[in-house]
């Protein structure tokens, strides 16, 4: 290991902060590629006339193996080193943007769009494991995963907005090549501000955990998708069952090995088990419902995407704030108590989203998100603080892929589980009320989705048209309402079980114990 800092030279240096600045770079991007091929769409169908489910592969593909190569790639780093794991999937990340970019079908974008999904996931886990070592001050640390959670929300928050602005005056390949001065900039300052870490009695990488890993979340991840895209079915149901059986034989063999992808000691830790259910739960139920607000500005309120995008900003305001202002409270309040004022923020800013009707919708969206927005920083930020400081330094990427796996499946879970509700909710409102004048094929077409109805309706003449409008609009908005109240519930239950957990454990002293623990388990 070379250029670490001693515990006793726990304040960052002038050197750190500005290596911050740099970690902060790559995150905002990987968030910002989640988002902004949805804009694009339409060119990228015009121009390379890809089949549906080419398409949907191109949406797709780049989250689906972000989220199966974490673990891998959080180990990858432990053993070879943090920088240099990030420093070569930038690399690879600025190449395969430019492939992608000026990609003449279908094919070779679904390929290109597969290597940025596994690029990206060397960013994530090396930029929180080189936290974990640059920041040892519990309260810096605090602060530098509050700036890099900042990122993310506001890459996220961003992203259709710039892509709306090239796509303007560029053509489609345009969204991929705005990545590329920022990873050749990490390139240059990157070995020059950031320090090498890595795990110096570290093992091979086992292969056949690697491949175990990687086959469970693959498989996980692909079926709750099948459920949010299409409805619960066979296939999907066995695919997930699979994953999961695939996952207990992976943890299975983590058991029998010196130096296993996964600590399993760390789970016997309250505070760790509690974070990861906490962070997990609540990207649950904030992408959940934020599935069907951006519906709902779109298709009930009739915004384009860039109106609704731009009216989705005050939440990347509230980020903004809460990754700001989370470290300084928690100076001078236990962590457990703001995690616990988060979520009672977040079931705040549900229950207004369950308020929303037509004369109020724009108004109680805004101040439900920003309220909600700050609830969610403080949970996931003192959760990925608990998670990364719960490891032993020298095997920070491991922890942070957890996190980072975590998030991903608490977010898939909830676009899959609740969009099944409300999509549930919504064919039995509609189901409810008599519509002539459509053909069979309307008919089925208009009970299943909003969109679909919404697509049906311009296909009718007046007054039928504005009666499935409003018909399929009230069943949405019953759908919303009843989804946001079960999250409400949700984040409060969440809140009673991480106060039992953990109202008698002091939070630091609770996470410097597996130092100790794994030195002597090995």
């Amino acid at each position: 290991m070379s250029e670490t800092k001693t515990e006793n030279s726990t304040k960052a240096t002038k050197k750190e902060w500005i290596g911050l600045a740099v970690i902060a770079l790559p995150c905002l991007l990987y968030a910002m590629d989640l988002t902004v091929l949805y804009l694009a769409a339409p060119q990228l169908s015009a121009d390379l006339n890809p089949t549906p489910s080419q398409q949907l592969w191109i949406m797709d593909i780049y989250g689906f193996l972000v989220a199966g190569f974490l673990v891998i790639m959080g180990n990858l780093g432990d053993r070879i080193g943090r920088r240099k794991l990030l420093l070569y999937g930038a690399a690879a990340f600025g190449v395969a943007s430019v492939l992608a970019a000026f990609s003449t079908s279908s094919e070779i974008l679904i390929l290109t769009r597969a290597i940025l999904g596994i690029t990206a996931a060397t960013l994530a886990p090396s930029t929180l494991s080189l936290i974990r070592n640059m920041f040892l001050d519990p309260e810096e640390r605090t602060f530098a995963i509050g700036i890099w959670g900042m990122s993310f929300s506001l890459g996220g928050a961003i992203g259709p907005l710039v892509g709306g602005v090239l796509l303007e005056y560029f053509w489609w390949g345009s969204v991929f090549l705005m990545s590329v001065p920022i990873m050749i900039l990490l390139l240059i300052v990157g070995p020059k501000l950031l320090p090498e870490f890595k795990d110096p009695n570290s093992g091979k990488m086992d292969l056949p955990s690697a491949v175990l890993s990687l086959v469970s979340v693959l498989s996980i991840i692909y079926g709750l998708k099948q459920i949010a895209e299409n409805g619960w079915g066979f296939v999907p149901i066995l695919t997930i069952l699979a994953g999961l059986l695939v996952g207990a034989i992976f943890i299975k063999r983590q058991t029998t090995l010196t130096d296993p992808m996964i600590d399993l000691q760390l789970f016997k830790l309250p505070a760790f088990s509690a974070a990861v259910v906490g962070n997990t739960m609540t990207i649950f139920v904030a992408l959940g419902t934020f599935l069907f607000i951006s519906q709902y500005l779109q298709l009930v309120l009739g915004l384009s995407p860039l109106e609704a995008g731009l009216w989705t900003l005050p939440g990347a305001v509230g980020n903004v704030i809460g990754s700001l202002a989370v470290p300084m409270i928690v100076k001078h309040t236990r962590p457990l108590y703001v995690m616990l004022g988060g979520l009672v923020l977040t079931a705040i800013g549900m229950f207004l989203y369950a308020q929303i009707n037509m004369e109020n919708g724009i108004w109680v969206i805004i101040v439900g998100a920003l309220t909600m927005s700050l609830g969610i920083c403080a949970v996931v930020i003192l959760g990925t603080d608990i998670i990364v400081s719960s490891a032993p330094p020298e095997r920070a990427g491991a922890a942070a892929s957890i996190s980072e796996t975590a998030a991903e499946f608490g977010g898939v879970l909830g676009i899959a589980i609740l969009g099944s509700i409300g999509v549930a909710i919504f064919k039995s409102r509609i189901n409810s009320i008599d519509l002539p004048g459509l053909t069979p094929e309307q008919w089925e077409s208009s009970h299943n989705t909003l969109a679909s109805a919404v697509a049906v309706a311009k296909e009718l003449p007046e007054p039928s048209k504005q009666i499935l409008l409003n018909t399929a609009r009230d069943a949405f908005t019953d759908s919303l309402h009843f989804v946001s109240l079960l999250s409400v519930g949700i984040s409060i239950a969440l809140a009673f079980a991480i106060f039992f957990i953990l109202k008698d454990r002091k939070e630091r002293e609770v996470v410097a114990e597996p130092v100790e623990l794994d030195k002597a388990t090995r």
